[in-house]
């Protein structure tokens, strides 16, 4: 169990995001760091946690804003925080917020901190855009010429091929692929068929429009009122569709691999925009506050892949390290949540999860993890249907499964995670 030798335990007081949307549609306005401040500052609100009580803020992004590098820290500049809150910013792809939140924790168990916020946000709809090499030389070379002559010969220099921009790299830079590239092997190397993909997707969707039908989003997504004229208010996810189905779905071609492919839109989790924050305490200041936990932190563990094999089985990598430092099995296990970058990348997941063989071969173990009930795995979707801002996946699982286990009036959850660059995350929360 997590706790440090004094038995400072970690509690998860409350959580919250913002809606999260395609990008390019409602949010795209946005930037990231206005997402992640207006999360940050409804969370304080919600929760009556004075601000300057906060030992800490740790943030993350995966397409930082090159204006706003570090930002953790302008989060506690642009928020309701005093300037002495102390804040970094972590970035581990589509785990970065669970990665926060383990920070998070860690300076909690140590003694460092008694109440920290994590979390992580992305505006796809705004990703930085750069130049060429030789454009930016020409540039830096013409703002330190001495003289208008110089600058203007400079300036000269450039060709048009120059001002092409360069948009963020979206394949891997080891491999030269990108996700989806490496759902389509995952695809085909694992024998998952089309029709399962988009079964699972449809599944997916019906379990999001479901979870927003009953109130489970309600009180851990906030309603987000654009600035600067504050007249248009998102207050759901837009991604979410209760009406698709395998007709409208088999009518789509191939994304990554347009002749013998498999992966879609459809099946795939959308580019999104949205932020997300926990609010964390060490279990006694929690109650000296009187805060009702929702859940304990009761284990974490990361795993790293080669990811020119399969590049999304970090989740198969990570559960069993975290299942192991919480002394439990998967059998032990309540509720379970997977990141879903792509439908081929749980199936596969799932399958090697209940293989005999891939334990014996990958994980050096004699027995299977485990083969998960579907009853219990992905209750209210997931991203393919809530979508994936990739900073902000991590904590929108924590928040729900913390959620859940309050419901339940107790018992385990299992939040994992895919990353890329052959990254894999999970964690074990218990109430």
């Amino acid at each position: 169990m997590v706790s440090s030798s004094t038995g400072r335990r970690v509690a998860i007081v409350d959580g919250l995001r913002t809606p999260f949307a395609k990008s390019g549609t409602a949010l795209a306005s946005q930037t990231t760091l206005e997402l992640s401040t207006a999360v940050v500052t409804e969370l304080l609100a919600r929760s009556g946690v004075d601000p300057a009580s906060v030992d800490r803020v740790v943030y993350g992004a995966v397409v930082q804003d090159v204006a706003a590098p570090n930002i953790a820290r302008e989060i506690v500049l642009a928020g309701p925080f005093p300037q002495t809150v102390d804040a970094y910013s972590v970035s581990r792809a589509c785990a970065t917020s669970t990665q926060t939140t383990v920070n998070a924790a860690q300076a909690i168990m140590l003694g460092e901190a008694d109440i920290v916020i994590a979390g992580g946000a992305d505006s796809l709809s705004k990703p930085p855009v750069t130049y060429s090499d030789r454009f930016v030389e020409l540039m830096m070379a013409a703002q330190a010429a001495k003289d208008m002559p110089t600058k203007i010969r400079t300036f000269a220099k450039i060709r048009p091929k120059d001002l092409v921009p360069i948009p963020p790299a979206i394949a891997e830079r080891s491999t030269g692929e990108t996700m989806g590239d490496s759902a389509e092997k995952m695809a085909k190397d694992n024998g998952i068929s089309r029709e399962a993909q988009d079964e699972y997707a449809i599944s997916s969707h019906t379990k999001a429009s479901n979870a927003w039908a009953e109130g489970i989003f309600d009180n851990e997504v906030m309603p987000y009122r654009i600035p600067p004229k504050y007249t248009t208010t998102v207050a759901k996810d837009t991604i979410p569709r209760s009406d698709s189905t395998m007709e409208k779905l088999s009518t789509l071609r191939p994304v990554f691999d347009r002749k013998y492919g498999s992966v879609t839109a459809a099946n795939s989790s959308p580019l999104t925009d949205g932020a997300s924050a926990v609010l964390l305490m060490e279990e006694s200041v929690a109650k000296a506050l009187g805060y009702e936990p929702l859940a304990f932190i009761r284990s974490y563990g990361f795993a790293a892949l080669d990811p020119n094999w399969q590049l999304l089985m970090g989740p198969a990598f990570a559960t069993p390290i975290a299942l192991d430092r919480a002394g439990m099995t998967l059998d032990d296990i309540d509720v379970i949540d997977m990141h879903e970058a792509f439908a081929a990348q749980v199936l596969s997941n799932l399958q090697a999860f209940a293989s005999d063989e891939f334990a014996k071969k990958r994980l050096g173990r004699d027995k299977a993890i485990g083969e998960i009930d579907p009853s219990k795995f992905n209750l209210y979707g997931g991203s393919i249907s809530l979508g994936h801002p990739f900073g902000a996946t991590g904590v929108r699982q924590i928040t729900t499964m913390a959620n859940e286990l309050n419901r339940r009036g107790g018992g385990t959850a299992l939040i994992t995670q895919c990353a890329a660059g052959g990254l894999g995350a999970a964690m074990v929360l218990e109430k």
